[in-house]
């Protein structure tokens, strides 16, 4: 790069440190020339991370289907005719049996969803169960179970949790467009109560939902601005199912997701960038290229939740054309 276009990518405006981002300063990454924004991520990404190591993470769905929540792009809400079948609390050696697996596969940390607005308390113990007995396995353990009530943190905290997710799923100004039977705040209490119990928040959102660039910078400034930012922060591209109002949406502009990728390195230096949902339509070259613009974790297995993922020899494979190692 000449010594003229090092300038212009330095004097961009960027947060001090300490302060907090705002979203004229997002936008201007996003807007920034994209080997011009994807170099500069890459320099985040370096001074903060190994850049040839990615983390692998194996997703299970523990309780699939009949969610009472009206979330737009999901297929287990009841509320929505989908594919997706109604199905029970998974027994606990089936879990920790497929954490096993996850494990001899490569992958270090095991996350598990249950799909409920929240869990009740006769539900989380048998949860609390499933953390134990894989954290016993020597993984990383997470879970997804919704909207948490006061308590429940600190019981996940005192099995063994490491990691919660809960996504914010996307800026506020565009949240009720997605989702009506709860709001971001409702999201956001979970993710104090989480932060109070000593636990490892994981939250990022999904992109491709109609939303403007206005809203996914938005989107990276509230996560940036948390009183912590997330250890790690799944940035998820819409994967369209039949059934759900967002069954047809046109696909993302692919380089608008590597932008979206760069913005959160810049912004979250020191967080785990998960490419999650929408990984098996991605070409190698543009898995390669969210690489370089500083994702450094991703799923690794057959299945998220309900939707596809690339399965294991791809991803084995690809890590070893690019000379990624697993971590």
């Amino acid at each position: 790069m000449q010594a003229s276009s090092l300038s212009a990518v330095s004097s961009l405006p960027q947060a001090a440190s300490g302060a907090a981002w705002t979203l004229a300063e997002v936008l201007a990454l996003y807007e920034m020339p994209l080997m011009d924004l994807v170099w500069r991520a890459q320099g985040v990404h370096r001074a903060n991370f190994d850049p040839n190591a990615v983390q692998r993470s194996t997703l299970l769905s523990v309780k699939t289907g009949g969610c009472s929540e009206d979330c737009g792009y999901c297929s287990q809400s009841a509320r929505y005719d989908t594919d997706t079948e109604r199905e029970r609390l998974m027994p606990l050696d089936q879990v920790v049996a497929a954490a096993q697996a996850a494990k001899d596969k490569g992958a270090s940390r095991f996350c598990m969803g249950a799909a409920w607005k929240g869990p009740k308390d006769n539900d989380l113990e048998r949860v609390l169960d499933m953390v134990r007995e894989v954290k016993a396995l020597g993984m990383q353990t997470c879970v997804t179970l919704g909207m948490l009530q006061q308590g429940q943190a600190e019981k996940l905290k005192e099995a063994g949790l490491d990691y919660y997710n809960h996504n914010l799923d996307t800026d506020k100004e565009f949240y009720g467009q997605v989702i009506k039977t709860h709001t971001q705040e409702d999201r956001l209490d979970t993710l104090d109560q989480v932060r109070d119990a000593g636990i490892n928040v994981c939250s990022g959102g999904i992109v491709g939902m109609g939303e403007s660039r206005k809203n996914r910078a938005a989107l990276i400034v509230q996560l940036a601005n948390l009183p912590q930012p997330p250890e790690s922060v799944p940035i998820n591209n819409l994967v369209p199912i039949p059934g759900t109002p967002l069954a047809d949406n046109p696909r993302l502009d692919p380089f608008e997701f590597v932008r979206t990728i760069a913005a959160a390195r810049i912004t979250m230096p020191k967080s785990w960038v998960r490419l999650s949902a929408g990984r098996q339509e991605m070409s190698d070259e543009l898995q390669a290229l969210c690489f370089l613009a500083g994702a450094n974790s991703m799923f690794y297995g057959d299945f998220l939740l309900t939707t596809g993922n690339p399965d294991v020899d791809r991803d084995d494979a690809l890590f070893a054309r690019l000379g990624i190692k697993a971590v």
